[in-house]
C-alpha cells in the first residue's frame, strides 16, 4: 500500500502532482464538515451508479432483485448479499 505525505492511502495510478494535491487538501480544509460530507454522499452515489450500470450493461436482462443482489456482492461482499438477497 502506498501512502502519501499526509498518510493518505493511493490507490491505483497516481498521476497527480504534488502540488496539484497540496493544493486539493488546501481547498478540502476550508469547506465545512457538512460541505465534506455532502461531498462524500454525493461520490459515493456516483460510485453505487457507476457499479449498478455496469451489472446491467453486462446483463441488461436480469431481474431487479438479482441486480440488486450483485451491487451488494461487489460493495459489501457476498455474505452480506446473499443475507439481504437469498435465492436471488
Amino acid at each position: 500500500m502506498q501512502v502519501d505525505g499526509r498518510g493518505n492511502m493511493l490507490l491505483g495510478v497516481d498521476d497527480t502532482s504534488p502540488a496539484a494535491r497540496r493544493r486539493y487538501y488546501e481547498l478540502l480544509e476550508q469547506k465545512s464538515p457538512i460541505e465534506r460530507l455532502a461531498m462524500a454522499v454525493r461520490l459515493s452515489a456516483m460510485v453505487r451508479g457507476l457499479a449498478e450500470a455496469a451489472i446491467r450493461a453486462d446483463s441488461p436482462d436480469l431481474p431487479e432483485r438479482t441486480v440488486k443482489k450483485r451491487l451488494a456482492d461487489r460493495l459489501y461482499g457476498r455474505a452480506v448479499a446473499e443475507r439481504l438477497f437469498p435465492g436471488a
